[in-house]
């Protein structure tokens, strides 16, 4: 276990592998518009977003079960790789086609990104200490999420659309050199049974959820025959995954951590709290633009008391529960706090003032920042350590 400057060495790369799978999810929706302009498609214009998260989602629990049979470094190392290419690749895109299969590849490795940064945090810090450190990366993730727009709007106005993605590349390669020189890990490997079916079945739910709420109320109407086929084909697919899951000998996610309640009633409430974080990000740079006519630059701007909120929460309630050992407090208060944001925000029109928007966001930000964080904690403390680095549904 890495001690003393080798040990933020560590840290320091996985807030950057961090920085960049929460930036890549959030940076794009201010710069679409301009996009769009660009390269056309405008039908195609929500897949350039659903791409991402749903290759993410889909590879997620892949990158995490193979990282507890054969190691996280090399896995980590190879979803930054892959990532970085995806990043390229995107800032070469001549037409809409072409940029949403590159944002498939970048979820791809965003996927292994995101889970294996949150194991390797496992497996180099005591429990006691990581309150302390998840605080942290809680901020990073903040941050990463509001600057996204913000970023994203700086670029389109003063350089490129094209520079959303380029931006990725120093900072990655920084990541990767870093990993590999301080990031120790064993050698050994043994034959593992991979739970291919499960993983498959994942894949299949996952892009039968995603289509139905991307096309949902949409390209098509809810009680339209493609939507309900959608909702019955993932209610299918879930109950054939949880019998394949219930019979592999290593299933991908295994049923018995659902009978763990501390893990069951942590992966509800970071559905739920998660669902709400990207649905008011995507969202709420295209409301400033189209409602307010601010420039794209601006409307990434107005989100900062949201990443000021969040910083705020995230932090201080690492401390705190690094200093006292208790985190259920900040969970019960920060999820109806959440609730409370997003009802206020859908109260927002054409008519609501500068202040009145930036303490509603900031609302938001504190709320988000109180639960996403310490649910990582929670779930790492109550599952055994060989299933650390087991994705939570999302």
């Amino acid at each position: 276990m890495p001690r003393g400057r080798e040990l933020y060495v560590v840290l320091g790369s996985l807030m950057l592998a961090m920085l960049l799978a929460a930036l890549d999810q959030t940076i794009v929706s201010t710069a679409l518009p301009t996009i769009v302009s660009d390269l056309g498609g405008l039908n195609h214009l929500s897949w350039v977003v659903t791409a991402y998260l749903l290759a993410a989602t889909a590879s997620t629990p892949l990158w995490g079960k193979l990282g507890d049979q054969y190691g996280r470094k090399r896995l980590f190392q190879t979803s930054i790789v892959i990532f970085l290419v995806g990043s390229a690749l995107c800032g070469q895109a001549g037409d809409m086609t072409q940029l949403i299969v590159f944002r498939a590849l970048q979820g791809l490795g965003g996927g292994g990104l995101m889970v294996l940064v949150l194991a390797i945090v496992g497996d180099v810090v005591p429990p006691r200490e990581r309150g302390r450190y998840q605080g942290l990366f809680g901020a990073v993730f903040g941050v990463s999420s509001v600057c996204g727009p913000l970023l994203g709007g700086w670029f389109v106005d003063n350089l490129s659309w094209r520079w959303v993605f380029y931006i990725n590349l120093p900072v990655g390669v920084l990541a990767l050199a870093a990993i590999a020189f301080a990031l120790r890990t064993g050698s050994r490997r043994e034959r593992h049974k991979i739970d291919y079916l499960g993983i498959l079945l994942i894949v299949g739910w996952s892009v039968s959820l995603v289509l139905l709420t991307t096309w949902g109320g949409t390209r098509y109407g809810w009680a339209s025959p493609q939507i309900i086929g959608l909702g019955v084909l993932a209610v299918v697919l879930i109950a054939a995954w949880v019998l394949v899951e219930r019979r592999a000998a290593e299933p991908v996610m295994a049923p018995r951590l659902f009978r763990e309640p501390v893990f069951s009633l942590s992966s509800t409430i970071s559905f739920v709290i998660g669902f709400a974080m990207f649905g008011a990000l995507t969202f709420l740079p295209i409301f400033l633009q189209i409602v307010h006519g601010v420039t794209p630059t601006m409307s990434g701007v107005h989100l900062l008391p949201m990443m000021v909120g969040l910083l705020v929460a995230s932090i201080g309630s690492g401390q705190l529960i690094t200093h006292t050992g208790r985190y259920k407090l900040y969970p019960v208060l920060g999820t109806p706090i959440t609730a409370l944001a997003l009802y206020l925000l859908s109260r927002m029109d054409e008519h609501s003032s500068t202040l009145s928007m930036s303490l509603r966001f900031a609302l938001l930000g504190f709320g988000i920042g109180l639960v996403m964080q310490v649910l990582v904690i929670v779930v790492q403390n109550a599952v055994p350590y060989e299933d650390l680095g087991r994705p939570r549904p999302a």
